[in-house]
């Protein structure tokens, strides 16, 4: 299996590019299903980037049911028949109200998760959620590094409900919604919000970590309806 790297060029949302273009190289048949993916070390050195980078482009395509993750061993090509068929395209983003809709989906996922999560976590949870943003507050302005931060503490919040399903699906909107943010922020003030945003990050982080599900599912609201306001989005609440 040989993949093609050539076409790769740098841009401001690598791992979106990259997972597209081993996501054409799987649809037309030159990754074949059962293949193994190189290994994250290997796509870094072959893409010029680095591995975090590499790690959210697989991510990306494991959320789209294109490949599955082995504990331990690796990323393999999913058979077309077991993928899963819920797909959303990137392009229809770009429409104000496909993303306002999908943004409102994911209002009552990630406030049960947070809730779920506040029962649910345990030691190695805390850990991850605490390295997210630890990765967050270090970020310069809402760089790259930080977006895939948010997204980690995002995964790693889905992670410690200990419901395998969460992280399936609020991985796959967030990530959706994430891309879609970062390819309109040349247009956005998004220095006078990093700091906003991260702080709600916190909040969340601190009311899990009280095991308060109450006050978790509160903390998760209120960021969501805070980034929403940030979007100039409308949500329906009730």
């Amino acid at each position: 299996m040989a993949i093609d790297f050539s076409q790769i060029r740098r841009s401001e949302h690598l791992p979106a590019r990259i997972a597209t273009h081993i996501a054409r190289e799987i649809g037309e048949g030159r990754i074949k299903p059962g293949d193994k993916l190189p290994t994250e070390h290997i796509l870094a050195k072959a893409f010029g980037v680095s591995r975090s980078v590499v790690r959210e482009a697989i991510a990306q395509l494991r959320n789209e049911g294109l490949v599955e993750t082995r504990q331990g061993v690796g990323a393999f090509v999913r058979d077309m028949h077991t993928r899963p068929a819920i797909r959303i395209e990137q392009e229809e983003l770009v429409d104000r109200e496909s993303f306002r809709s999908l943004f409102q989906l994911r209002m009552p996922l990630e406030i049960e998760a947070a809730g779920l999560a506040a029962v649910h976590y345990d030691s190695e949870d805390m850990k991850q959620l605490n390295a997210a943003l630890d990765l967050m507050t270090g970020a310069e302005k809402w760089t790259e590094q930080g977006i895939l931060a948010d997204l980690a503490f995002h995964r790693a919040l889905a992670a410690a409900t200990h419901n395998e399903y969460f992280p399936l699906f609020i991985g796959f909107i967030a990530e959706r919604i994430s891309h879609a943010i970062n390819a309109a922020r040349a247009t956005a003030v998004l220095e006078e919000i990093v700091e906003v945003t991260i702080a709600e990050h916190v909040v969340i982080r601190d009311a899990v970590a009280l095991r308060d599900p109450l006050k978790a599912r509160d903390a998760m609201r209120q960021h969501l309806l805070g980034a929403a306001s940030r979007l100039d989005l409308t949500l329906e609440t009730f």
